[in-house]
């Protein structure tokens, strides 16, 4: 902005920044919103993205939890946890578990423990978590 620029050019620059931000968010599909209010959740909690999660670190993740599923083993049954952050997926294992109260698809939680990845995917097993009613605000 150039120093000759009046008071009214000022205002008016403003609201064209703003209707360009409001034009580009509704452009964005309904996953990409939602994919960056779960990224800025994350931020607002202190959790660490899980796309950049270290294999055999410990981590706090936050996500919504997109499905729950019970996976026999040969001797200890495993509930398996999906939860999503808005970067990527990540496998909450709890062994010896067959159901968890809260913990159902549309829940919203922080998980912490040690990060491990089985086939590509990174997983925590048996992690200390939060169930998050308001969802980091």
């Amino acid at each position: 902005m150039g120093p000759a620029m009046t008071a009214e050019h000022k205002g008016e620059s403003g609201k064209v920044g703003l209707i360009s931000r409001v034009t580009a968010r509704l452009a964005r599909s309904g996953s990409e919103l939602e994919a960056h209010d779960l990224q800025e959740d994350t931020g607002r909690l202190g959790g660490t993205p899980i796309a950049d999660l270290v294999d055999r670190s410990e981590a706090s993740v936050c996500g919504v939890v997109r499905s729950v599923t019970l996976r026999p083993r040969v001797n200890v049954p495993a509930l398996v946890a999906e939860i999503y952050d808005g970067s990527q997926t990540l496998n909450l294992i709890w062994l010896g578990r067959r159901r968890i109260r809260g913990i159902v698809p549309g829940t919203y939680l922080s998980a912490h423990g040690r990060v491990t990845y089985r086939h590509g995917t990174p997983v925590i097993f048996n992690p200390a978590y939060e169930i998050r009613p308001e969802r980091g605000h």
